[in-house]
């Protein structure tokens, strides 16, 4: 059997017990074709980045799969017809992850650059001297070549 990542999402006007009961849903399918269903994580209601059949929002769930391929089209098949599914997107591994997934995990709010301009790698602008002329740039309005202009009298 192949092993499988599963991703899908759900309409955001569904509750998290029915995302749930869609998960179950689908498991049973696999398990049905001798399939077995690993890691589940539900990374809850999320927005998207543009619209998906009039939802700005939805419900993303991911389930690691070791199924055959029939299976596979298997659920395929019912998610297209279920209106309650906007998109999903199967891909198949080498092997699964251990632990959570990129999503699940927390990031260290600490090790990101601050957004007030106090960067570690570099001190403030006065401490560094003048910036050096840029080239090929005009640096006084007077440099500037004029350009004559009609509606002058």
């Amino acid at each position: 059997m192949a092993l499988y990542e599963h991703i899908f999402l759900a309409r955001q006007d569904i509750s998290a017990q029915q995302v749930d009961a869609l998960v179950e849903q689908y498991k049973g399918v696999i398990e049905s074709f001798g399939g077995k269903v690993g890691r589940v994580e539900n990374w809850g209601l999320k927005s998207l980045t543009y619209r998906i059949k009039k939802n700005r929002k939805a419900h993303y769930a991911l389930m690691d799969i070791d199924a055959p391929a029939a299976a596979i089209h298997e659920v395929e098949r019912q998610m297209r017809i279920n209106e309650d599914v906007l998109r999903y997107m199967t891909i198949a591994v080498e092997a699964h992850e251990e632990g959570p997934s990129a999503m699940m995990q927390k990031r260290d709010r600490d090790d990101r650059p601050r957004r007030d301009g106090d960067r570690p790698d570099r001190g403030p602008r006065e401490d560094r001297g003048p910036r050096a002329p840029r080239e090929g740039g005009f640096g006084d309005r007077e440099d500037r070549p004029r350009r004559p202009r009609e509606d002058r009298a």
